[in-house]
């Protein structure tokens, strides 16, 4: 049975206020076309569903049967439609984000810290990957947005620049003797260099740039997190190629220096 909503909505206004007067004050229409409607959805339905006497209404037991079930199903809708307010002003909800690690503890987390400060009601899930794999989640819908680093290939992913980072080659005092010293990039190996793994966009894209300009490197270590390039730098395994934001707080401190 194919019965218009509105013939429903007209119905539940009219059996709640027991008014057809009402029901129409209530949604901007006329008396007589309440009366209309709420014949239409008698004829539909082959029931009478109120008693009319005088300008006031009562619902038959049909009506009344019907009733419980439209005011039912009408308080979801609004129950959803409220939902959906709150949501666009931010009142409630859930936000995936997909960033790595090392974008994640030295850029996005203050960005965390004042959206949970202006919307504490909005959970927050961060989910940790690197670049290819964050992409996928994107793509298969698991995630609302995800932050990695560019370039992004795949046209059918909006990409928007969110910051510009830079990357730093920093030593112990071991290696004193590069402060401040511009190193030729054919030189670089021979140096023991510390990087990340092959496989991260970071590193591809360093690779990249050092084979525009004829250079191949054979790092002495490589190593999947920032961090530890980082604290291995400090104990003098190595020169190490990292975001500059995770050692500004060794170099400040002197317990690194920025080289080549």
């Amino acid at each position: 049975m194919d019965i218009n909503f509105e013939l429903y909505k007209i119905f539940y206004h009219a059996a709640q206020s027991g008014s057809f007067s009402e029901a129409a004050k209530t949604l901007y229409i006329t008396q007589s076309a309440v009366s209309q409607a709420i014949k239409n959805l008698e004829k539909k339905l082959d029931v009478q569903l109120f008693f009319r006497k005088n300008r006031k209404v009562k619902l038959t037991w049909e009506g009344e049967l019907l009733f419980k079930h439209i005011e039912q199903a009408y308080n979801f809708i609004k129950s959803a439609e409220n939902k959906f307010f709150e949501m666009k002003n931010l009142d409630t909800g859930e936000i995936r984000i997909g960033v790595s690690d090392t974008i994640c503890k030295y850029y996005l987390i203050p960005y965390l810290e004042q959206f949970n400060t202006r919307h504490p009601h909005i959970k927050i899930q961060v989910i940790n990957r690197t670049s290819s794999q964050i992409l996928e989640l994107l793509k298969k819908g698991l995630v609302d947005f995800g932050i990695t680093t560019l370039p992004v290939k795949d046209k059918n992913i909006q990409v928007k620049e969110f910051i510009t980072v830079d990357d730093i080659f920093v030593a112990c005092d071991k290696f004193i003797s590069l402060k401040n010293r511009k190193v030729p990039l054919h030189e670089l190996n021979k140096y023991p260099l510390l990087m990340l793994e092959k496989d991260s966009r970071t590193r591809q894209n360093i690779d990249y740039f050092l084979e525009q300009h004829g250079v191949s490197v054979a790092p002495e270590i490589e190593l999947e997190s920032i961090d530890l390039l980082v604290e291995f730098a400090k104990i003098g395994l190595g020169i190490a190629c990292v975001l500059k934001q995770s050692a500004i707080t060794e170099i400040k401190n002197n317990r690194l220096r920025r080289t080549i």
